[in-house]
């Protein structure tokens, strides 16, 4: 007796459809010292102190939620925006860069996930240490901190923003 043969329908690859919002959060970029960053050590795994951003909250807000100070975190300004498109989801990542601080000052932070530690290390190590997509997101935010520009970050594709308007002379 012949085995039967089934059709298998053919693949339909769907048209993609941003139906969900996207996610948005924000990283901070914390020099300390010209060669040194404060970081967030989770169980060995080490990250730019990162937060969410929810609706209608501006970032340099929920900035202020990631790392708690007594004296409030010294904020400077916007340097990056990383956006990824997922299969559904947009992902945004604003990165924010706050004063040049010291070791004793960095002390003090408190990091929202308690699991976590803010540790200081220099620059070059943990660019060593973290992922690909990571390390561009550093690199990117310390090259705009250095020159005063914007970058903006898409799908890994870096582009340089406008600078920010330059204030009158007194």
């Amino acid at each position: 007796m012949p085995a039967a043969t089934v059709a298998i329908p053919a693949r339909r690859h769907t048209a993609y459809e941003n139906w969900r919002p996207p996610i948005v959060g924000v990283a901070l970029l914390v020099p300390v010292g010209a060669d040194c960053l404060a970081v967030a050590d989770l169980r060995g795994l080490l990250m730019l102190p990162v937060g969410e951003v929810r609706v209608g909250q501006p970032p340099q807000e929920a900035a202020q939620n990631v790392l708690n100070s007594p004296e409030g975190l010294p904020l400077l300004r916007r340097v990056a925006v990383d956006q990824v498109q997922t299969r559904r989801r947009k992902v945004i990542t604003y990165v924010l860069a706050a004063a040049p601080m010291t070791r004793a000052a960095v002390e003090t932070l408190v990091y929202r996930d308690p699991r976590a530690d803010v540790r200081v290390i220099p620059t070059m190590h943990f660019i060593d240490q973290v992922r690909p997509e990571a390390r561009l997101r550093t690199l990117v935010s310390l090259q705009a901190l250095a020159t005063g520009e914007t970058a903006s970050i898409e799908d890994g594709k870096v582009h340089a923003e406008s600078p920010p308007p330059s204030r009158p002379c007194r």
